[in-house]
């Protein structure tokens, strides 16, 4: 049995409990957690708990994880293109469209399906539904992930991510004119109205920082590098668009516009937010060295920045 003690800091109090434990256990979803709850598994001030009961400052908060139970979702031969692989960790490039894990909707033809093919002594560690999985891409985002292949792995993967040792870099489209070196301090939370998005503007919300390292204007959009300290749902998609620079392509986050100039035409033909998860950074888990890993933009993302750089430099009206 796995054991976790907390003491509730007073920038969580008022926090319902598995919107606390989710922002400490980065690797088991809410519905895990409230689970967890209600199996008695978990304990506030010594006494029984439920999942929506707000944390108090001081609080001891204690958790106990039973073994995980060998993943059920059934093995798939999806194309997934695989960068590395040891005893510890898959690295891969997870293609746009593809969702991280099974869940409503999307029982099969999930990373973790094709993960259970590719890699058939992938532990069972993270829960039935998520094995292997210490962080997740939003379905149509492409791009770098880590996948831990057992406890150690995990364990540790996941302690680099929550202590923000892990460097994520991604690229993005954005509308208009953004500068390198804007950093975006905005805290996250699930919007109140639209439960199925994410706002700046949520009652309870948790600290995230983007900051934008690198930027080429294209007159009307700019191609940016952006690195994320935290890891919120939708963080740089919610992040550019609170400062007013939504991702292209992104439908709901404002990103998808019908007036344009003709120079920037070729937006029209992307069917998802243009970006990309592009650079990735971690210790191994097992000896400490420095893996660096990075992923060129799939087709789709590269031809439309073609044409439009073939535009800006003014070869096309």
């Amino acid at each position: 049995m796995e054991r976790h003690e907390f003491t509730v800091g007073a920038e969580d109090a008022g926090l319902r409990l598995d919107v606390y434990l989710a922002g400490l256990l980065p690797t088991h979803s809410r519905s895990q957690l409230q689970r967890l709850i209600k199996e008695g598994l978990v304990r506030v001030g010594g006494g029984a708990a439920k999942p929506n009961q707000p944390v108090k400052t001081g609080q001891a908060v204690v958790v106990e994880i039973p073994p995980p139970v060998a993943a059920t979702p059934r093995p798939q031969d999806l194309a997934l293109p695989i960068l590395f692989q040891d005893e510890d960790v898959l690295v891969i490039d997870k293609p746009a469209g593809m969702v991280v894990h099974p869940g409503a909707g999307h029982a099969e033809g999930t990373l973790v399906n094709a993960l259970l093919f590719h890699a058939d002594d992938l532990s069972g560690v993270g829960g039935e539904e998520r094995p292997g999985i210490v962080h997740r891409l939003d379905r149509g985002t492409s791009g770098l992930m880590v996948v831990a292949k057992n406890d150690l792995a995990h364990r540790e993967l996941a302690r680099q991510f929550q202590e923000r040792e892990v460097e994520k870099e991604y690229v993005a489209l954005v509308w208009g004119e953004v500068h390198a070196g804007r950093r975006i301090d905005l805290p996250i939370g699930r919007d109140p109205v639209h439960r199925e998005k994410m706002s700046t503007r949520a009652r309870r919300a948790r600290t995230a920082v983007t900051r934008v390292t690198a930027a080429h204007d294209l007159r009307g959009v700019t191609l940016v590098h952006v690195a994320i300290h935290t890891g919120r749902t939708h963080q740089i998609r919610v992040h550019l668009s609170a400062i007013g620079h939504p991702v292209v392509g992104d439908r709901t986050y404002g990103g998808v516009r019908r007036h344009m100039a003709a120079s920037l035409r070729p937006v029209e033909r992307l069917e998802r937010p243009f970006l990309h998860a592009g650079r990735l950074v971690f210790a191994h888990p097992r000896d400490g060295r420095r893996l660096e890993f990075e992923a060129p933009l799939p087709e789709d993302l590269q031809d439309v920045l073609d044409e439009l750089l073939e535009r800006a430099a003014g070869h096309h009206p």
